[in-house]
């Protein structure tokens, strides 16, 4: 019908036999033309998140720290460190190998959240959403440890995990009558019993270790005495091991500086006057922004307006969202970036107090926050410029990471909402 004439018909067991050469032909011309028509370089996707022969991240390239974006590759070998970095011009993609990006893509460092508690998220969505690193500050003692990755290789689907295990409060203190009422504290009575627990907690193996001083909405809850803390203190640091204070009031931060805490969980939500700032510079403490889920409980500026203090007297400001608290979900969070640059640091600032500086802090490694040749890749690949808009964070297009490749799967919503 229509024209089209019907093949000659062949009898007998010639006639197929001739069939079945006549489709063998047919079929291995197919295929031939179907491999010359494929486009040389362009590989199917690896299985498993495998590396494959590698990959090459193409795109805005911004290497981290003080360094500037520029218009490049990223080349990332098959052992999942990086080969080639630098201009499109300088860096030729070998055949085989996958191109990911284009000329409105970024490629950077993956974020380190320095404040969460995976008690409350997902590692695993925190790795699909662009965080390589994160460190857990507070979690029942088998729970974290149970997470920690330490110095290997984090499982598939894991950023790195540094923890500190519980929280060491004064008997009855935060967060032992609220969120953390489930082995989220460890008591700490005086110098001689803060010793001992500090140095089990070392004996554990955890990454940093975190104290409480926080009087509760009431003022009612006990708190470490400074001798506790300079007890706590000089345990970890015997151990190696640096110590980190949950400290929002000025009473509170200036009772923590007294005890010679290495760092800041929090900005604090007290106005924090003159003086005690040009402490936190003067000791070099370092203080976790988390100003996102302040403002999500609707008290951030006076959080925001420390932070600017801070930053304006030196003092190193660095991400954390405090995952698990209000408004926090899994993932990078463009308006903590917002706000960090908000305070002074501009956006790219952010970025870098969100990768190079997060990565520095006590309890991390495995993670630089730069793309340097030669080392292991930690880097995304982002839908845009998050210099122009921080959003496109909520979705990165790939992460790749200890040697894997992560892509979210089809359809997968934001890791943030709008």
């Amino acid at each position: 019908m229509g024209g089209v004439p019907d093949p000659p018909r062949l009898a007998g067991p010639a006639a197929a036999a001739g069939r079945w050469r006549a489709l063998g032909r047919t079929t291995g011309i197919a295929i031939a033309a179907m491999r010359a028509s494929r486009p040389r370089g362009v590989t199917r996707p690896a299985p498993g998140g495998e590396l494959g022969r590698g990959v090459a991240l193409r795109g805005t390239v911004w290497a981290g720290g003080d360094s500037r974006p520029y218009d490049g590759v990223v080349l990332v070998g098959a052992d999942g460190r990086i080969a080639r970095i630098g201009p499109t011009w300088a860096v030729p993609i070998p055949v085989g190998v996958r191109v990911i990006g284009a000329f409105h893509t970024w490629v950077g460092p993956g974020i380190v959240d320095a404040h969460v508690h995976l008690a409350f998220g997902s590692a695993g969505q925190a790795l699909r959403g662009g965080v390589v690193g994160v460190r857990d500050l507070g979690a029942p003692r088998v729970d974290a440890l149970r997470r920690r990755t330490g110095h290997r290789r984090p499982p598939p689907g894991s950023p790195y995990v540094g923890v500190a295990g519980p929280i060491l409060t004064a008997p009855g203190g935060y967060p032992s009558r609220s969120w953390g009422a489930a082995g989220f504290a460890s008591f700490v009575s005086n110098p001689g019993h803060a010793r001992i627990v500090v140095r089990g907690l070392a004996g554990d193996g955890v990454d940093v270790v975190k104290v409480a001083v926080e009087r509760g909405p009431e003022g009612g809850w006990p708190v470490p005495s400074t001798a506790v803390l300079r007890a706590v203190v000089e345990a970890a640091h015997g151990a190696g091991l640096k110590v980190v204070a949950h400290a929002l009031s000025v009473e509170a931060v200036g009772r923590a500086l007294d005890g010679g805490v290495d760092e800041l969980a929090h900005t604090p939500t007290e106005r924090l006057p003159e003086p005690l700032v040009d402490r936190l510079a003067a000791a070099g403490v370092v203080v976790v922004s988390t100003l996102q889920t302040f403002f999500s409980g609707g008290g951030g500026r006076v959080a925001a307006a420390n932070a600017v203090a801070l930053h304006r007297a030196g003092v190193p400001l660095v991400y954390g969202t405090d995952l698990g608290n209000a408004g926090t979900r899994p993932g990078v969070d463009p308006r903590e970036l917002d706000r960090l640059a908000d305070a002074g640091l501009g956006r790219l600032g952010a970025l870098r107090a969100a990768t190079e500086r997060s990565a520095r802090v006590a309890g991390v490694r495995l993670r630089t926050g730069r793309l340097e040749l030669g080392q292991p890749a930690a880097a995304v690949v982002l839908n845009g410029d998050p210099l122009v808009e921080p959003g496109v964070w909520r979705r990165p297009r790939v992460v790749v990471c200890d040697g894997r490749l992560v892509e979210p799967p089809e359809g997968q919503p934001d890791t943030l909402g709008g």
